[in-house]
């Protein structure tokens, strides 16, 4: 039987379980989409339930095929999510949806008694995001839902609960802490102290490297404690380029450009352009910049296809035109985003009506992407930083447009292609190399 590591990667869309052999290649993967269900309020959130049940009988039926045999078993899943446990390990509430609305004007007290918004932010590197904070969704449980958080003993973040699934141990993990959770102080590199004086009683982050070995189905396998995807997508190339700096741009729906080399701390002019950090699953700071970039391509993308009434994959299609992009980075105007954060995630078919053809107006948007994304890339650089590779992970490193005008804009920068695909489950994997 071949050995492997499996690894479980939730995103919002795609659920997958990935077999990773000796030498880190994929031998087997499978996805599946799951219908969203309602939460108590009516709101859309994932189907909990039956992805658990999805990824436990993945497993075991793995194992029964008897054609691999699974050494250890590791988690990647999208941050902000987290589940509540009561006294006998079970889950008392769903599994909320960041993308809920949450009044951050409910939560003035918190930030006031830290310092303010400004200083709370900057010290747990977290933008005032909301639901994407989700120290801030524990006290939204708190204050709106009494009757669930009466029977709530446990906190656990999205890829510790799935690790608890298999173990019954309760952990925490340093790349889900760090990310955007308003809970850790980056300047003491340690739990906020509001944790404390809230009483919250969150576990203990450990070492992304540590495992529990347990019998599952009758065979010893090694359960990790699980990983936020963005921070593991990055552990790839920290393995391969061990000697070199870079900065590496993630690419999907968020366009996320990290920094793990940073040894400055984040400043207020970063937090207030929507930069914040990460955290590696060895507790090192990664100064990033998130935008959402990948999400304004995409309702453009439908808008040009319904306006110019082409398929929605048009763009995939184009060639490159050199001269129209030296043309719009010498005219430098702005059409479709905003001048500074973007806050309006819907596309206007009115703006299109300036342009003769779909080539000038895709060009167009993808200009003022890749000028955000550059400005992201300065931003979250040190003062005197020589960091000139930047590798391209995810959907935008096959966009020869966004390729091509990054390195217009920015002519001293390397751009290399990330060669690895699905590098979130790989980081996940690479935690869990000692256990092959």
């Amino acid at each position: 039987m071949m050995k492997v590591i499996a690894v479980i990667d939730i995103g919002k869309t795609n659920k997958k379980i990935l077999l990773f052999n000796e030498n880190f290649e994929v031998v087997y993967q499978n996805s599946k989409r799951f219908d969203e269900v309602s939460d108590e309020d009516g709101y859309p959130c994932d189907d909990i339930k039956s992805i658990e049940n999805w990824i436990q009988n993945e497993v075991k039926r793995l194992q029964q095929e008897s054609k691999y045999a699974i050494k250890a078993i590791n988690f990647s899943t999208h941050g902000a999510s987290l589940i509540y446990l009561d006294k006998q390990g079970e889950r008392v509430t769903p599994l909320y949806n960041y993308l809920k609305p949450l009044d951050l004007e409910a939560y003035n007290e918190l930030y006031d008694a830290y310092g303010g918004k400004e200083e709370f932010s900057r010290k747990t590197a977290s933008p005032a995001y909301g639901m994407l904070n989700t120290g801030l969704q524990i006290l939204k449980l708190q204050k709106e839902k009494p009757a669930f958080w009466s029977k709530v003993a446990t906190i656990l973040h999205y890829p510790q609960y799935l690790s608890y699934l298999f173990t019954k141990k309760i952990a925490a993990d340093f790349t889900s802490v760090g990310a955007h959770t308003a809970t850790w102080d980056f300047d003491k590199m340690d739990y906020h102290q509001w944790v404390t004086d809230y009483k919250l009683n969150l576990p203990t982050p450990q070492n992304g490297e540590e495992a529990v070995k347990i019998n599952l189905n009758g065979q010893e396998i090694a359960i990790g404690t699980g990983l936020h995807d963005s921070s593991s997508s990055i552990i790839p190339i920290l393995e391969k380029e061990k000697n070199n700096d870079f900065v590496l741009l993630s690419t999907g729906t968020w366009i996320i450009a990290m920094n793990p080399f940073s040894k400055e701390t984040l400043t207020q002019h970063q937090l207030q352009n929507n930069c914040l950090c990460f955290m590696t699953p060895q507790k090192q700071q990664i100064k990033s910049s998130m935008q959402f970039l990948g999400k304004i391509h995409e309702v453009y993308i439908e808008a040009l296809s319904n306006y110019f009434k082409v398929d929605v994959n048009k763009h995939l299609h184009l060639h490159l035109n050199e001269k129209l992009c030296q043309e719009l980075i010498y005219e430098n105007s702005r059409v479709f985003l905003s001048e500074g954060i973007d806050e309006d995630f819907e596309a206007h078919p009115s703006l299109l009506a300036n342009y003769a053809n779909y080539e000038t107006a895709y060009y167009q948007l993808i200009f003022e992407i890749s000028k955000k994304v550059i400005n992201g890339i300065k931003l979250i650089s040190d003062e005197n930083s020589a960091i000139k590779d930047v590798y391209i992970s995810g959907g935008f490193n096959k966009n020869l447009i966004f390729i091509n005008f990054l390195k217009l804009l920015k002519s001293d920068i390397i751009v290399k292609i990330s060669d690895c695909k699905n590098e979130s489950a790989l980081g996940a994997a690479l935690m869990m190399k000692s256990y092959l």
